[in-house]
């Protein structure tokens, strides 16, 4: 998954979902039972520095504290050092906290991108100049099965702080550093998927394989430890 801005402007998911045609809104749900809503806005990212190194003791789980319930990741430090203890300095410095997780794919792949302070798809930590892509699959069969966690990029060692979840068996280049497994609410990203994604066309709301999740998604707070 590259980070991407083909999700025009978060403004527009406060326009609403009327607009989605009859037909689809009396068949298709439009949110998911027992998510809050949500308050956070594209904004300026928190200034954090970029590690150097790994860290000797790396963090073991990362919560994703959302507005429709917890997201537990098990971290993969031995395998991918550089990009846990990444992950885990931004988390611990609350730079994933009230952002939006800006993009939902539900067609041939089947991820939720997150990690995107601005929610324009084109974010990233600020001065960092990215870092070495970790534990690469295979690149055949299903190589980002349900439940994995990995970083989305521009390139190689273009990685800085957006990750997606995979809430379905997944086939993609082997070109995505695969740092943690949802040990605890994967039911919840696959509930957000069911429901969809839209993309705006002028005023018009349209249902898409490929755009900002119709429930919307917020990580209120995030905490490595």
């Amino acid at each position: 998954m590259k980070r991407t801005t083909a999700i025009a402007l978060l403004a527009s998911s406060l326009l609403g979902l009327a607009s989605l045609t009859p037909a689809h809104a009396a068949t298709r749900p439009t949110s998911v039972a027992g998510c809050a809503k949500s308050t956070a806005k594209g904004h300026t990212p928190a200034t954090v520095k970029q590690p150097t190194v790994a860290a000797k003791k790396a963090a073991k789980t990362l919560t994703l504290t959302t507005n429709c319930g917890d997201i537990v990741i098990s971290l993969f430090g031995a395998q991918a050092p550089i990009t846990v203890t990444s992950i885990a300095a931004l988390a611990n410095a609350s730079y994933y906290n009230n952002s939006l997780c800006h993009r939902l794919t539900t067609e041939g792949i089947y991820v939720l991108q997150c990690g995107d302070p601005t929610a324009s798809g084109s974010g990233s930590p600020t001065g960092w100049t990215g870092y070495v892509d970790e534990n690469l699959p295979k690149a055949t069969g299903i190589n980002y099965p349900a439940g994995t966690v990995a970083m989305a990029n521009s390139g190689p060692k273009t990685n800085g702080s957006q990750f997606f979840l995979v809430y379905q068996d997944t086939t993609l280049g082997a070109n995505y550093t695969i740092w943690g497994k949802i040990t605890k609410g994967l039911d919840l990203v696959q509930k957000v998927g069911a429901v969809g994604a839209y993309q705006m066309s002028g005023n018009q709301a349209m249902y898409a394989g490929d755009g900002y999740p119709i429930q919307t998604v917020e990580i209120k707070k995030a905490v490595a430890k």
